[in-house]
């Protein structure tokens, strides 16, 4: 990704893109809570290899963005997306996608600026207010921002944080913590504060994009039953699932790349469901020289 910041909406924005091929729509990804940009950039390499271009951006007080002056809400972030956008020189479609915390901002900007969107990605994340908690014992961890500035302490519960591939390799819990950045002053509160009080539950069966539901198995923060019932709200949305944890798409990022341009090159649904109704297996994905 090229890294640069851009002045927009009142704010100094870190924003990075890579670049997708001639005639894409690029994909707008929102990221998860405290999360710099660097964290997105494996995936977005793994995208670019399939001509398609990311823009990313760190939220007000995190990362290299400047810090908000008072607290904000999950809609004015969604205005904030949409002049991003403009400033970039980008007037028509996209494609959305957000992960976990950036999950409810991607719901947002779809719900409000719906021609903006032309299909949906969500990763790991909920409706807000009525979604079903994980474990205790990871979300205890989230309250602070401190596993993003204590390399040692994010080594230490990683696995029990984020579950599947990072509970059993050491080596890709010290890859994750060496792209961190500790969130500025008081940004990570403010982000807890923007998703406070916050659902979709309301409004989500009035979305008409094709939305692709992404779920890890073993994830100890967001449960699949949350996915389910974002792909049972949405009226043209799947679920599809993967056996790993909170952060799948930086640690089973080439597999969830092909899945998500297969959803957005091709608007093909990368799963069939099987007769039990609420399991998924993931079908034969093209490769980068068939697509």
């Amino acid at each position: 990704m090229d890294v640069t910041m851009v002045e927009s909406g009142g704010y100094k924005l870190r924003v990075g893109t890579s670049q997708g091929s001639p005639g894409s729509l690029p994909l707008l990804v929102f990221n998860g809570i405290g999360a710099n940009l660097e964290l997105l950039r494996g995936f977005a390499d793994e995208m670019e290899r399939y001509g398609v271009g990311v823009i990313t951006f760190d939220v007000p007080g995190v990362g290299g963005s400047s810090l908000a002056i008072v607290p904000y809400r999950i809609p004015h972030l969604a205005r904030v997306a949409n002049r991003l956008l403009g400033t970039l020189g980008i007037s028509g479609q996209v494609d959305v996608a957000g992960v976990s915390w950036g999950g409810a901002l991607a719901q947002e900007f779809t719900h409000r600026f719906p021609r903006r969107v032309r299909r949906l990605v969500l990763a790991a994340t909920t409706a807000g207010t009525f979604a079903l908690p994980g474990r205790w014992s990871a979300l205890s961890k989230m309250i602070g921002p401190r596993r993003y500035g204590d390399p040692a302490y994010m080594r230490r519960i990683a696995g029990e944080l984020y579950g599947g591939k990072l509970r059993d390799d050491p080596a890709l819990v010290e890859q994750y913590g060496r792209l961190l950045r500790p969130p500025k002053g008081l940004g990570y509160f403010y982000q807890l504060f923007a998703a406070s009080g916050w659902t979709s539950v309301l409004w989500l069966p009035r979305l008409r994009q094709q939305t692709l539901v992404m779920m890890g198995t073993e994830d100890p923060i967001v449960p699949v039953v949350n996915g389910r019932l974002l792909a049972a709200l949405i009226p043209n949305a799947r679920l599809w699932t993967i056996p790993d944890g909170h952060l799948f798409l930086l640690t089973s990022r080439r597999e969830c790349a092909q899945a998500i341009v297969d959803f957005l090159n091709h608007g093909a649904w990368p799963q069939e469901r099987l007769p039990a109704g609420d399991l998924v297996a993931p079908r034969r994905l093209r490769t980068p020289a068939e697509t």
